[in-house]
């Protein structure tokens, strides 16, 4: 299968993808942004807690089967994107990031996320767990220097633990929901 060749892992159970948006900031009156959108386990999730969402599905068949799942839900909230995520021009106004991308993906996606004129106030991303623990200001693991310039900007943490059964397919990796939210002032800095 080509997704399993890309490193995309779907997410299995709708009622799961509420659980883990549960344990997120976002609000209703927020823009989202959904990166690998796929066939809309979380799209329709996100749909039903936010104001917005940019659902990013750079595949023509993945996201016409989005489309046709958003119409059966009636998510008249979510814009289907058919694009490459790394080239998307991201929001203008203030937003957020809920997303399940492809592991092979996440540092370019962090990266981008981190370099972007106009930063996310908050990201949630399912990663690989070795990859989340790079990211974290912690003296128990290394820090990579993508890491390093995150923590500048970002509080981070890892939100909750998955299970590999979570997925279709099944990751061979521990995986996690990774949070990144934008320090507000010199005090939280400190």
């Amino acid at each position: 299968m080509r997704k399993h060749l890309l490193s995309q892992h779907f997410l299995r159970n709708p009622r799961l993808a509420l659980v883990l948006i549960g344990h997120s900031n976002l609000k209703k009156r927020d823009l989202v942004v959904e990166i690998g959108a796929g066939s809309g386990v979380i799209t329709s999730a996100l749909s039903r807690r936010v104001r917005k969402v940019i659902a990013i599905e750079p595949d023509h068949e993945t996201a016409a089967k989005l489309r046709e799942n958003l119409a059966r839900r009636n998510c008249d909230n979510v814009e289907v994107v058919e694009q490459d995520f790394l080239e998307y021009q991201l929001p203008d106004e203030p937003y957020k990031v809920f997303s399940n991308p492809p592991f092979h993906l996440s540092s370019a996606i962090v990266h981008k996320l981190l370099e972007a004129e106009n930063q996310p106030e908050a990201f949630y991303l399912i990663l690989q767990k070795q990859f989340a623990l790079k990211l974290l200001n912690t003296d128990r693991h290394y820090t990579s220097q993508l890491g390093q310039a995150l923590i500048r900007e970002y509080q981070t943490k890892i939100r909750l633990p998955l299970k590999p059964t979570d997925f279709t397919p099944p990751p061979a990796v521990p995986t996690v929901l990774f949070e990144a939210k934008k320090i507000r002032d010199s005090l939280e800095r400190a």
